[in-house]
């Protein structure tokens, strides 16, 4: 998809509605879809953001960052997730949680980004997060950073992401399930699941209204 294309269809993309948890789902495993909105409320969840960013490649062709977590002794390491963290007091609202993290994360100067649409909440049970997901723009490829929290940057074309054949599923072995069947998006031989392909499974079916 064009860059130019994309950025001048943002208002289109803002009114259309959001699938909600309805388009998560088609993305989770069966075991994720028992936490009910009751039970989320119940657990307390702290509060996260995460940062869709979209960009234009070289061929001005709309391409948007996923990341790979630094392997570390934690609930996500190495897994594949969108720039993003914990919010913090400091942060007056988690748009800026989102800004600050990609900052932090990939070096994406704040100013340089315009936020238009927030997705719906997901919530990640083996940390007890409720995540905020931002789409948003900036408008060339970012000379990227990437700090200590982050193994690889992982530049993912539009049409990669649409192409219907990169939709699969996989057995793995979860914090909260062992060998399960995971349904999952493969993309730049990378396998995205969990909470992330959730925000990707929603995000997809927006952009294919255009």
């Amino acid at each position: 998809m064009d860059f130019t294309y994309f950025k001048n269809n943002l208002n289109r993309i803002n009114s259309f509605e959001l699938g909600g948890t309805d388009a998560q789902f088609k993305l989770a495993p069966k075991i994720r879809t028992k936490f009910t909105e009751e039970i989320i409320h119940s657990k307390n969840p702290k509060k996260a953001a995460v940062l869709v960013l979209f960009y234009p490649d070289s061929n001005n062709k709309t391409t948007f960052l996923l990341t790979q977590r630094a392997d570390y002794n934690g609930t996500h390491a190495s897994q594949i997730s969108f720039p993003g963290g914990k919010y913090e007091s400091k942060d007056f609202s988690l748009e800026n949680t989102a800004l600050r993290e990609t900052h932090e994360e990939v070096g994406v100067l704040m100013q340089h980004v315009s936020i238009f649409k927030q997705m719906t909440d997901v919530y990640i049970p083996p940390s007890n997060f409720i995540v905020t997901p931002f789409l948003s723009t900036i408008n060339f490829k970012p000379n990227f950073i990437k700090n200590h929290e982050v193994a690889e940057l992982i530049h993912v074309s539009m049409a990669d992401f649409l192409n219907e054949n990169n939709v699969s599923s996989q057995v793995l072995s979860t914090s909260y399930a062992k060998n399960i069947n995971v349904p999952c998006f493969k993309l730049n031989n990378y396998v995205v699941w969990g909470a992330t392909a959730m925000m990707l499974s929603e995000m997809k079916e927006l952009i294919k209204k255009l």
